[in-house]
């Protein structure tokens, strides 16, 4: 059991290194295509429930905290390495954690055989007596 825990966990470690390496290293061309607000904007599907007045607040907020947006989005291919580094990290505290609890769940169940008595069998001996 611990092992098929330990592929799942690895297997959602690579998916979320997979992924956010992807996206990081792709925010760039956000950058590169003109104008962030324009492309984080509300998507036209939304525009008949959302109200003109909170739409025109959402896109003027956005339009003020522009040039942070762009900032961070041409910083952000340079914190893959990092974020490679973070994600291993988390997983390799996981692997520990699953292994620790693997032992410790082992040794539950090995302590609760030898405290707890031997099922009788249908002559009202134990088990495994002659």
């Amino acid at each position: 059991m611990v092992f098929g825990l330990l592929a799942l966990w690895s297997l959602a470690a690579w998916a979320l290194h997979a992924i956010t390496a992807w996206g990081v290293s792709s925010a760039g061309v956000l950058t590169a295509s003109g104008s962030v607000v324009a492309a984080l904007g509300l998507p036209d599907a939304l525009a008949p429930w959302i109200p003109p007045g909170l739409a025109l607040e959402f896109t003027a907020m956005l339009s003020a905290f522009a040039p942070a947006i762009e900032v961070g989005l041409a910083g952000a291919p340079a914190m893959v390495g990092g974020l490679s580094v973070a994600i291993w990290f988390v997983w390799g505290l996981g692997v520990v954690l699953l292994v620790g609890l693997g032992f410790v769940a082992t040794g539950l169940v090995a302590l609760l055989r030898r405290r707890l008595p031997a099922p009788a069998n249908s002559s009202g001996h134990p088990t495994g007596s002659s």
